[in-house]
């Protein structure tokens, strides 16, 4: 009796490989067994004549057939498949077996060609590689070999009793093999697509189990607005009511079209259902989009859900009396709402501090989410994460309740520290060459914390997504955009209006010092107004002078002149009117000696344009004349008298019958009418920025159209001048947008009789929200100044489940080349970019590098470009990256829905399954040819290699190209998500043909070679360390000769799953 080291040459293995001879036999008796084992003994295991295997029951034991972590190495060779054929077939020729409860230690015994016991090895030897030396053992495991005949047949005769006192049955033989056939057998594309997801989002435990989330006691999937819903909308509800819950707050940023109202109207319901008090802040121009879902109408297609919800407008967070609807703003109890819904939230992305008074940043932070009762903040925008990175800060406070560690224990450190970060990157990635300023490139860049933050508190689709990934069987195709139309008309058909240069130069030259009283404060008096009107900005860290905000007023009514000459003489004259009004009233008090001046009420200026909202709220300056220079202030003000009264005398000479852009806009509605898009569709949509304009238009085409064309034609400015000539419609939004969109609107049957409306003729107040898709054409009648603007304006009727096959849109463009243009406006606006006016009520210092893309006029130049020639996605804007980009939302929710249906499927699959496909069917879309492998880290080294706050760490995603090359980085795991997702769902049986060509090519997966060398450039890829001496050795069965501490290969990376994607075959091959 000798003992065995098991190290070394002193090993089981090795005193195996000397005693095992052909035509020999083997008695096994182990606890485990695993097939990496069974692969170092094979040739001399295949040339024995018979064994004996006795097993522990597989139904209650695991023998470890894929080994434990030492094995890591063995299951990297990725031979898995290829080694249980061989097992297979040795089993099925050679072995009996049989099933032994309780097997605390193993026994080998060997015998000889003549059945002659030539070895016993008995201890602590299992069949596995642990147990045969090759990795190592406990250091006190004992082993003892039996040389001698006497102790042979000893212990022999042990073995023989225990076999025949063992029932005889075939079942142990059967579920050993069927077992191991699992492990030979294909899988199908979908099955590793959720193989993969599981093992990325299986520590979410049931968070995104929609049992878990919509609790069927709240009765939300019998409400009306939950049955309406599409299944990515009801997924998209089952996300964000999971971050409500878990982080208290969520970002629902889906693009145009897709629906965002109905789905937060899905969560208001689910939270109303729970006896929660719910807030809408929405601005202004929105808030019918929110009232009509309320009122107990017919028209109302949700009035059967009884919402109940208050809604107020964003400016309403300003004001400390009157009414807004029916709530009285002097009572009402602001820290007593569950749930606060903000339409349009990047109205909030900026916070300003004032010394004097509460913003409506501050009202909404301490009185509506700090104080009273917890309250969830769900925020609607589609606006993509575009240049301004930081722009989501403060609509993250909202959530965090402005604690900067909230999100710490989600692996983001500091908010604030994120957000700097990623902009200071995005800076960096701006600043690059044209080449190298790709997307891929800034995903790399942007680190990913921000890519967490991101994925944290955001559900973000694009419609290319939901086409790609949820398919169309139930939402229906988008629907073709036709080329857009681009019309330049002049002002005046009989050619006597000066031209646009002209009119520019002297808009210009105006002072508008009506509007600037701070601009000729005496130099001794302005440090005391300085005092007593500066805005404290940035926390406090920034001073803004409030005659720095009377300059971009300046401007901005300067590029509101030049704006309204565009959109009609009519809309000019009235803003030259006003403003004419507004001098000379100015001039009589300074000649009638008043003792002072108040800032012009700008409400009365200029009610339309949002982008005035910004310079509203605040307190009013009122400038004593005897602290202002009188007779510089008079001079300017009659220069600007004379400027503005000769060009309103050009401008009234232009009646409707000289007006030419009246009379293209004409031309066009009767042409398309003639030569309709889609069969008897005689719809279309009129959109303005001006409700001035929008007045003038419905005047001058309602008769004409009823009397030539028989349309009837409807205006919607949301001041309350709503008209129809429709004579028994009402003049309600609701009533008119369900005449005009009857189809979409789901207008009841009874209500047939109000008629329908073909021309809707409207401002912005229905550029978002509204599901206008009866109708196939939309008119800009006015550029709007913001690219965004137009682009949601289309999305009224570029909707899913619109009935027509192409939709168009049609842009009336100023009569000069668009560089022109650009470059006008540029001259026109000054210095305007001293101030971001964003519609937050809050004046803001801009940061100049943050590249504000709103006040880029680059940018714009470039989108307006775009615009003329297609019509573009919101998300397609961005010179970055957009959210949808950033999230991984989606991929959770196919793996609740994948687990709903087959609970226990995944738990079954071992470690490095894999699936064999084509990228065939993909069209354009067609995915290169390679292996995506799905990564878990398990060493130190390792994970002290990776790069922190990776979002899916320890697990890694990697799509290698068949030649080598890294076609998506592990940074991109979103793209390789995406990859996944398009190659395997739907595909729910293994490829039949791909996998007769892998298994050809890898003689039945024994020949791994290809896919091991793609393995090393990944692992070799996420670790950044690519030395020759570590990755030679990567596949060397005693591991590598890294130094401790340094990269160690791939020992220190598991193999999850992995999909081959092959190339299609060609023709006739």
């Amino acid at each position: 009796m000798k003992l065995i080291r098991n190290s070394g040459s002193d090993r089981v293995v090795d005193e195996l490989r000397q005693c095992l001879t052909p035509q020999g036999s083997l008695d096994i008796a182990t606890p485990k067994f695993s097939l990496f084992a069974f692969g170092e003994l094979q040739e001399r295991l295949a040339r024995l004549a018979k064994c004996r295997l006795v097993i522990p029951d597989i139904a209650t034991n695991d023998l470890a057939l894929l080994g434990a972590d030492a094995d890591r190495i063995y299951r990297n060779q990725l031979q898995v498949r290829g080694l249980a054929r061989q097992c297979v077939a040795w089993l099925e020729a050679k072995v009996e077996v049989k099933n032994a409860p309780g097997l605390p230690q193993a026994a080998l015994m060997v015998n000889d060609a003549k059945a002659s016991l030539c070895r016993v090895i008995t201890g602590h030897c299992p069949l596995t590689t642990e147990g045969l030396g090759i990795t190592p053992a406990p250091p006190f495991s004992l082993i003892q070999a039996a040389e001698s005949s006497e102790e042979c047949v000893l212990l022999g005769g042990w073995f023989n009793s225990l076999w025949h006192s063992l029932p005889s049955s075939l079942e142990p033989k059967r579920i050993l093999l069927s077992r191991l056939q699992e492990l030979t057998a294909h899988h199908a594309p979908s099955l590793i697509y959720f193989f993969i997801l599981y093992h990325l989002f299986k520590d979410l435990g049931d968070s995104l189990d929609e049992e878990q989330i919509v609790k069927s006691a709240t009765g939300i999937r019998t409400t009306t607005v939950w049955k309406k819903l599409f299944k990515f909308q009801r997924d998209g509800v089952i996300g964000a009511i999971d971050k409500l819950e878990r982080l208290g707050g969520c970002i629902i940023a889906d693009s145009v079209g897709l629906g965002k109202t109905f789905e937060a109207l899905a969560i208001i319901k689910y939270y109303e259902l729970r006896n929660d008090r719910v807030l809408v802040l929405v601005p202004k121009r929105l808030r019918e989009n929110w009232t009509i879902y309320k009122a107990n109408d017919r028209r109302n297609i949700l009035a059967s859900d009884r919402f109940h919800y208050d809604v107020l407008n964003h400016t309403d967070l300003s004001r400390d009396g009157g009414l807004s609807g029916d709530i009285d703003l002097s009572h009402i109890y602001w820290g007593n709402y569950d749930l606060v819904v903000i339409d349009e939230s990047h109205n909030f992305r900026n916070k300003a501090t004032h010394k004097d008074r509460e913003t409506r940043y501050d009202r909404l932070m301490q009185r509506i989410i700090q104080d009273g009762v917890k309250t969830r903040v769900l925020m609607l925008s589609a606006t993509p994460v575009n240049n301004r990175l930081a722009d989501l800060k403060n609509q993250i406070a909202f959530v965090t309740e402005g604690n900067d560690l909230a999100l710490a224990t989600h692996g983001i450190p500091s908010i604030e520290a994120t957000v700097r970060q990623a902009q200071l990157q995005f800076n960096r990635w701006l600043a690059l060459e044209d080449v190298q300023r790709r997307p891929a490139r800034l995903m790399d860049m942007l680190g990913f914390d921000y890519f967490k933050l991101l994925d944290l508190l955001t559900i973000a689709r694009s419609r290319k997504h939901i086409e790609k990934y949820y398919g169309i069987h139930e939402t229906g195709r988008f629907p073709e955009r036709l080329k857009p139309i681009n019309i330049k008309s002049n002002v005046d058909l009989a050619e006597e209006f000066p031209s646009i240069r002209t009119i520019n130069n002297e808009i210009r030259r105006l002072n508008l010092a009506a509007y600037a009283p701070l601009r000729y404060v005496l130099p001794n008096k302005q440090r005391a107004y300085d005092e007593k009107y500066s805005t404290q900005v940035r926390g406090g860290e920034s001073i803004f002078r409030q005659i720095d905000r009377e300059e971009s007023l300046v401007h901005l009514l300067r590029i509101n002149l030049l704006k309204r000459m565009e959109s009609s003489v009519v809309s000019f004259v009235l803003t030259l009117q006003r403003q004419l009004a507004d001098v000379d009233a100015t001039i009589a008090k300074i000649e009638t000696h008043a003792e002072a001046v108040e800032e012009i009420n700008l409400e009365e200026v200029d009610a339309d344009d949002p982008a005035f909202e910004s310079l509203w709220v605040g307190r009013k300056v009122k400038v004593l004349l005897q602290d202002v220079d009188r007779v510089r202030w008079r001079q300017d003000l009659l220069e600007d008298h004379n400027r503005l009264a000769t060009l309103l005398s050009a401008a009234k000479d232009i009646d409707p019958a000289r007006d030419a852009k009246l009379a293209a806009l004409r031309e066009v509605i009767e042409h398309k009418c003639r030569q309709c898009i889609n069969p008897g569709n005689r719809k279309m949509i009129i959109f303005t920025a001006f409700a001035d304009t929008a007045q003038y238009l419905y005047q001058q085409l309602n008769p004409w159209a009823l009397q030539h064309l028989g349309l009837h034609t409807a205006l919607v400015t949301g001041a309350g001048r709503n008209q129809t000539t429709l004579p028994s419609l009402r003049k309600d939004l609701a009533s008119i947008l369900t005449a005009f969109s009857p189809r979409s609107k789901e207008r009841p049957v009874e209500c047939a009789d109000e008629g329908e409306l073909d021309l809707l003729i409207a401002t912005d107040c229905i550029s978002e929200g509204q599901n206008l898709q009866d109708c196939d054409a939309l008119t800009n009648y006015d550029i709007h100044w913001n690219p965004v603007r137009i682009i949601q304006r289309f999305g009224r009727i570029d909707r899913i489940g619109s009935p027509n096959a192409q939709i168009q849109l049609i842009n009336f463009w100023p009569n000069l080349e668009l560089e022109e243009y650009i470059n006008l406006e540029q001259r026109v606006s000054g210095r305007m970019v001293l101030l971001d006016i964003s519609a937050t009520g809050e004046e803001n210092l801009i940061e100049q590098k943050s590249g504000d893309p709103m006040n880029d006029l680059e940018y714009r130049r470039q989108q307006l470009l775009r615009l003329q020639d297609a019509v573009i996605d919101l998300e397609d804007l961005s010179s970055g990256v957009s959210i949808a980009d950033l999230t991984l939302n989606d991929f959770r929710m196919d793996l609740a829905g994948f687990l709903r249906e087959h609970p226990s499927q995944l738990n079954t699959l071992q470690l490095g399954t894999f699936a064999v496909t084509t990228a065939s069917g993909l069209g354009d879309a067609a995915i290169p040819p390679g292996v995506v492998f799905c990564l878990r880290v398990v060493g130190d080294a390792a994970l002290k290699s990776s790069e922190p706050g990776y979002p899916l760490a320890p697990h890694y995603l990697v799509h290698l190209g068949e030649e080598g090359a890294v076609l998506l980085p592990f940074t991109q795991a979103k793209q390789a998500l995406d990859r996944l997702k398009k190659l395997g769902l739907g595909r729910d049986l293994p490829d039949v043909l791909a996998c007769a060509r892998f298994d050809k090519v890898t003689r039945d997966g024994q020949e791994m070679r290809a896919v091991q060398d793609l393995l090393a450039k990944a692992i070799a890829s996420v670790v950044g360390k690519k030395e020759e001496r570590a990755v030679a050795s990567l596949f060397s069965a005693g591991g590598t000769h890294a130094l401790k501490g340094e990269f160690a290969g791939i020992n220190d990376f598991e193999v999850v799953a992995f999909l081959v994607v092959l190339p299609e075959e060609a023709e006739g091959a």
